[in-house]
């Protein structure tokens, strides 16, 4: 791995948690990303499902102070999109040669979603070492991670889906866990009602929990 997406990993894997975002307005971006920060988490993954996506990237990427992602990608003209915003890294819901290999000519990390042992291997191929475990809490949980780093010795994880407070020390208790995707500390009607305050106590109650 490049110098770029490795320290792109390492902060993931430092924060823990992983934000994932659905914004429907840009202008919720900036005022989300400072909660976020407030709540020492300066980490998000905002979805593709939106249309205002690449101009929430682009806005948060001018703070200068987050570790920002592209989620729900899955072409790589949304891996341009993307990249010019100011992301970071790329998540993918599965594994796409294309999108993949155009990550790694943009030299960003990318976390394609891989369940299964074949995934792993196929991702593996493609010169990766992380994943993004997903949909987690339907695909097996914690004991189907357990398993499958078993075999893949060198494979990082970063689960994704049903994952919350309930959970978290489930998967963080892996040594192949790398970080835990979630949006419990993000919930899109407290974004789209523009409780700012309310997600930083969220957020710094999930970063807490995490440290526990």
């Amino acid at each position: 791995m490049s110098p770029q997406p490795q320290q792109t990993l390492d902060q993931l894997s430092a924060a823990r948690l992983v934000p994932v975002v659905v914004l429907d307005d840009a202008a919720h971006a900036d005022p989300l990303a400072a909660a976020l920060a407030a709540g020492g988490l300066p980490v998000a993954e905002v979805t593709f499902r939106t249309a205002a996506a690449a101009d929430s990237i682009r806005a948060m990427a001018a703070r200068g102070d987050m570790i920002l992602g592209a989620g729900t990608v899955l072409t790589t003209d949304q891996v341009d999109l993307a990249v010019a915003a100011g992301a970071s890294y790329v998540v993918s819901p599965g594994l796409s040669r294309a999108v993949v290999e155009r990550c790694q000519e943009h030299g960003i990390l990318v976390l394609p979603g891989a369940v299964t042992a074949t995934e792993i291997q196929a991702a593996l191929e493609l010169g990766l070492t992380t994943v993004k475990f997903f949909p987690a809490g339907t695909s097996g949980g914690a004991p189907a991670i357990k398993a499958l780093a078993a075999p893949f010795g060198g494979v990082s994880f970063v689960p994704t889906g049903g994952v919350g407070p309930a959970n978290l020390h489930e998967y963080l208790a892996i040594p192949a866990v790398a970080a835990v995707g979630g949006s419990w500390m993000v919930p899109k009607n407290l974004v789209n009602s523009g409780d700012f305050a309310e997600i930083t106590r969220l957020t710094a109650e999930a970063v807490a929990l995490a440290a526990r």
